[in-house]
């Protein structure tokens, strides 16, 4: 039996299943199609929507550059080789410049990954963990293995379940070493950390929880998909010092401002905001009293900037 929302063809994908597949919006397809030329789905008698699977093939490709902070304008309109060129590049910066070892060692990892040997890949990661100590390891392992994953996606090298364990793996280990870090207490700054409605991915906020947690920081995570007002409230009843959202470039840049903006009118001026990640609009639109950092690296001296008072 086939699945619901294909089209008749099996070749072929209905516009719900596109949306399902890829996660790319339905309004989102049908803008793309009369901006871009791309898709270019066939319709039928009542004027529905279906697609080849090659161009689904190409919109995940797609959906993965805007996830790392590409414009649509920039890669809808390029064809599969520039996509795949793309990709590559990303790959290539992943790579450690004149560290051999450390090199080697995320080949191996992603050998282990490709080749569903995971409770190796967990052993690796692990006493990688322990010989670089956390903060070493997220940036050093952890950071440059995602955008390796990622560009290995694009290209056809791994599947979605390959990312979808990874990210799993990562999350397991990151909770349990922050579980042996030393008990901060009453110490501050109070870190609230989430994410908007329409932003499903919570990684990079775990590996900022880790970070932050390393410096002694009390965080208090609230997840994925908090609605705006439940930040500002939870904000009140834990006093928090720092409200930090994380975006990965998923959701609509006119939604990120806006609900930077909104966030920020609803919080006392004396809570300091901070917005981290990939999405673009974060470096093209600031938002004024949102602090933004860039990189996970910029977690450290932001909280140094706290303690000093310069917020």
């Amino acid at each position: 039996m086939r699945p619901e929302g294909l089209a008749d063809d099996p070749a072929w994908f209905s516009i719900a299943a596109v949306e399902r597949d890829t996660g790319i919006g339905k309004d989102t397809l049908r803008v793309w199609e009369r901006r871009y030329g791309f898709p270019t789905p066939r319709r039928d008698a009542l004027g529905g929507r279906s697609y080849p699977g090659e161009q689904v093939e190409k919109l995940r490709v797609v959906k993965r550059l805007l996830d790392a902070g590409h414009r649509p304008g920039h890669v809808v309109m390029l064809g599969v080789d520039e996509l795949q060129a793309i990709s590559a590049r990303a790959a290539a910066d992943a790579r450690p410049l004149g560290d051999d070892r450390l090199a080697s060692e995320l080949d191996s990892c992603f050998e282990l990954l490709r080749k569903h040997d995971i409770d190796s890949l967990k052993r690796m990661l692990w006493q990688s963990q322990l010989r670089m100590g956390l903060a070493g390891f997220i940036r050093d392992i952890l950071v440059p293995m995602n955008t390796r994953v990622g560009a290995a996606w694009m290209r056809g090298e791994l599947r979605v379940y390959h990312e979808h364990v990874f990210t799993q793996i990562q999350m397991a280990l990151l909770h349990q070493a922050m579980a042996g870090l030393a008990d901060p207490g009453f110490s501050r700054p109070r870190v609230l950390l989430g994410s908007f409605p329409g932003e499903p991915h919570g990684l990079g906020l775990v590996m900022a929880e880790a970070l932050l947690a390393i410096d002694g920081a009390r965080c208090l995570p609230l997840g994925v998909q908090v609605p705006l007002w439940d930040i500002a409230l939870a904000a009140e009843a834990f006093e928090a010092d720092i409200v930090a959202v994380g975006f990965s470039g998923c959701m609509n840049p006119n939604q990120i401002h806006d609900g930077l903006l909104e966030l920020r009118a609803m919080l006392p001026l004396k809570v300091v905001m901070w917005a981290g990640g990939s999405a673009p609009v974060l470096a093209r639109r600031p938002v004024a009293g949102v602090k933004v950092l860039a990189e996970l690296g910029a977690i450290h001296g932001s909280l140094l900037d706290w303690h000093r008072g310069e917020r």
